[in-house]
């Protein structure tokens, strides 16, 4: 099904150029639409202290660009935008692992790239609001202190390499090359809602080491020192989804080879 995200063995024709282009706009995508609700529509992430949140309309930003995201661009480079999903792609026999590096590096600048348009909004916003929101971690991922429910770091662990492979899981049966669906992104969509919905109150939901580079440039020395759980343990959980998922559903099944 061509107009699935993420690989099938085939993978698409497109040389390496555009697909590297299609995962740099679709992460820039991802991290501008998410990041910039989290910032902007409400003082719980720009703030510290500040009381209420916006949850519901942070995760619902994640899961809708992504779904759009994996339409418009998954039929070019299958529709990644997050280095955890791509490593798990490749374990999964999905892509090939030569071409994982240049993916993520795409989607770092991607990113970034996104997150520094959303810092050149700030600086033209009311008095102190970006230096109020860098303060405040600038939406970054954390634990302990930037934990908006306090936890700690083996819950921000547990939780990413978790809430990952379990994303990875649906991601990779949705886009089976023989058991997938059209409505692929509609189901990718819905369950990065979910996860994001579930994690934000231990870490602020990375699930994507991308998107949590991205903000910790912009949040200050505390997201920088904690940065390194929100790389890692995303793509541990990919690897190990993508590695299972191999293993236990793409196996030839016995009773078709009589």
């Amino acid at each position: 099904m061509s107009s699935s995200p993420i690989d099938a063995p085939a993978a698409p024709a497109s040389s390496l150029a555009p697909r590297l282009i299609a995962e740099g706009l679709g992460t820039f995508l991802l991290v501008a639409a998410a990041m910039g609700t989290a910032l902007f529509a409400s003082s719980h992430f720009t703030d510290p202290g500040a009381q209420g949140s916006v949850y519901l309309a942070v995760a619902l930003a994640v899961g809708l660009s992504v779904l759009v995201g994996v339409y418009a661009f998954g039929p070019i480079s299958g529709g990644h935008f997050n280095p955890a999903v791509t490593l798990g792609a490749a374990a999964a026999g999905r892509i090939a692992w030569r071409d994982a590096g240049p993916y993520i590096v795409a989607q770092c600048v991607g990113g970034v790239v996104a997150s520094t348009v959303l810092t050149l909004i700030g600086t033209f916003g009311p008095d102190g609001w970006l230096p109020r929101a860098q303060d405040a971690g600038f939406a970054s991922n954390g634990w302990g202190a930037l934990s908006p429910g306090g936890f700690g770091v083996w819950a921000a662990i547990i939780a990413e390499v978790v809430f990952t492979a379990l994303f990875l899981f649906v991601i990779l049966g949705v886009t089976h090359p023989t058991r997938g669906t059209p409505f692929a992104g509609v189901a990718i969509g819905l369950t990065l809602t979910l996860g994001v919905l579930a994690t934000l109150p231990i870490d602020n939901a990375s699930l994507n080491p991308a998107r949590s580079l991205a903000t910790a440039i912009y949040g200050g020395i505390a997201p920088l020192a904690q940065l390194w759980v929100f790389l890692i343990f995303p793509i541990l959980g990919a690897l190990i989804a993508g590695f299972t998922y191999r293993a236990l559903f793409d196996q030839p099944n016995p009773a078709t080879q009589a």
